[in-house]
């Protein structure tokens, strides 16, 4: 399946029914007077999270969404049905965006479950038994009916994990993603071998997390360069951020300050986030200049430094461990509902 992440559509609520234009017609009843019901309500756009899918790309093929309109009234003073409602779902972290130069957020769905109503349908019209009177005793107007709303918006989807994985390209990101967590990531000895987020589920004593790893960062990322600039909103909601620096490479400092640069860059708190450093592919590196370049790392990073090898598996308990540490006690039930727990 292709990973789409952001998506134009267009949505339009439902119009409201027609009201009718009806009089009772009954034996032995001369003046029956006016009867025509009232229009029906026009559908809803409600967007609802999924907790299955992880891409917006069956947007790339639909891309119009339109709600029924209500049905018409009747005699008998019968109001006409309501349209349905349109369900759209979409992966639980996407946002929905006005089409603006700001982009402003209108929806943030979060939650696996939530629904919420983004357009509600036009109202129906009003019947003629509604235009009578004691002066207008046989009216013959109806209302036709509210129209819907209509917008073209943005879809924004923003992958929802527990740790993120930021480096240079290269930095061995998939290959530890791979060996922790069930993910199948592309391997491969060439920049930019990974070109779009890839989550996977890891465990350690017992308690299971969810790692993201994105495209690799370089210089001038935040201002367009490469392609990890786009996909740094999917660790925008990470809780901690695990920074991969390749050991072998030819300025392991400069390539941790260009990562920490482009996240100062871009914002979003992500220069913020808890942070563990580590330096990658030990195993390529003498024992000696390892240790020179954990000190020097550990100076300019300001903490302590981890020794891994995803390749090997050097570390990489001891990197778990520190991201579970940093993920804090797992909370009950109750504690992130707010309240006593409950089935129902």
């Amino acid at each position: 399946m292709h990973f789409l992440d952001q998506a134009k559509i267009f949505v339009r609520s439902g119009a409201g029914g027609p009201g009718a234009v009806s009089f009772r017609r009954e034996k032995f009843i001369e003046y029956g007077g006016p009867d025509g019901g009232n229009g029906g309500k026009g559908g809803d756009i409600v967007f609802e999270a999924v907790p299955g899918l992880n891409t917006l790309i069956d947007f790339r093929y639909t891309q119009h969404f339109r709600a029924p309109r209500g049905s018409g009234g009747a005699g008998s003073n019968r109001t006409g049905a309501g349209g349905d409602d349109l369900v759209i779902k979409v992966p639980v972290g996407t946002q929905v965006l006005a089409d603006d130069e700001e982009r402003t957020l209108l929806l943030d769905l979060t939650e696996p479950g939530q629904r919420v109503v983004f357009m509600r349908g036009g109202d129906g019209g009003r019947g003629n038994l509604s235009y009578k009177t004691s002066t207008n005793r046989a009216p013959r107007q109806h209302g036709t009916g509210w129209p819907g709303d209509e917008a073209y918006v943005w879809l924004r989807l923003k992958l929802l994990a527990d740790a993120g994985l930021v480096g240079l390209p290269n930095a061995g990101k998939s290959t530890f993603i791979n060996a922790v967590t069930n993910a199948q990531a592309k391997v491969g000895a060439y920049p930019f071998t990974t070109t779009r987020p890839q989550l996977g589920v890891a465990s350690r004593h017992g308690r299971e997390f969810v790692i993201a790893d994105i495209p690799g960062l370089i210089e001038g990322a935040a201002d367009g360069a490469g392609i990890g600039d786009r996909f740094l909103g999917h660790i925008e909601r990470c809780r901690v951020l695990l920074h991969l620096v390749d050991a072998s490479g030819d300025d392991p400092l400069d390539a941790y300050a260009i990562v920490r640069d482009e996240l100062e860059a871009y914002g979003a708190g992500l220069e913020d986030k808890p942070e563990i450093v580590a330096l990658n592919k030990i195993d390529a590196v003498e024992l000696k200049d390892v240790a020179k370049l954990q000190k020097k790392l550990a100076k300019a990073s300001g903490a302590e430094v981890l020794l891994l090898s995803g390749a090997a598996g050097t570390g990489v308990d001891a990197a778990l461990d520190r991201i579970v540490e940093a993920l804090g006690p797992l909370q009950s039930p109750a504690a992130q509902s707010g309240g006593e727990w409950s089935p129902i």
